[in-house]
């Protein structure tokens, strides 16, 4: 059974880091584009970051670009997202998800999908 978890998140002050994890479970995940969406409380789900799985481009949304860096490592089945500069604003859930289609942040689409990990930033 395909399977994606979702581990790191947590309460932080604005300014913080943290770093999520996604692992993979029943499946290869090197074989997949991967990729971080959010959704916070009244709001639509949106694509935050994503990676190729052929050669390891990444892309990023204009609001989490030169904060947010993400990255794979094939020999644990993981890929990360590494938050820093933390706002208040990336309060979300952060779920991960194997992609299908072209790795466009606003329109990229989940095939296998986490559960989601909290990401609470407040002072």
């Amino acid at each position: 059974q395909l399977q994606l978890v979702e581990s790191g998140g947590g309460l932080v002050q604005p300014g913080g880091s943290l770093r999520l994890s996604c692992v993979g479970s029943g499946f290869s995940l090197d074989y997949y584009p991967v990729g971080w969406f959010r959704q916070a409380p009244g709001k639509e789900r949106e694509g935050v970051s994503c990676i190729s799985a052929s050669d390891g481009g990444t892309y990023y949304a204009d609001s989490v670009k030169g904060r947010f860096i993400i990255s794979r490592d094939n020999v644990k089945n993981t890929v990360y997202l590494q938050m820093n500069s933390l706002k208040p604003e990336d309060t979300a859930v952060y779920y991960c998800a194997t992609l299908r289609g072209p790795l466009i942040i606003a329109t990229m689409q989940g095939g296998n999908w986490g559960q989601g990990t909290q990401v609470t930033v407040s002072s």
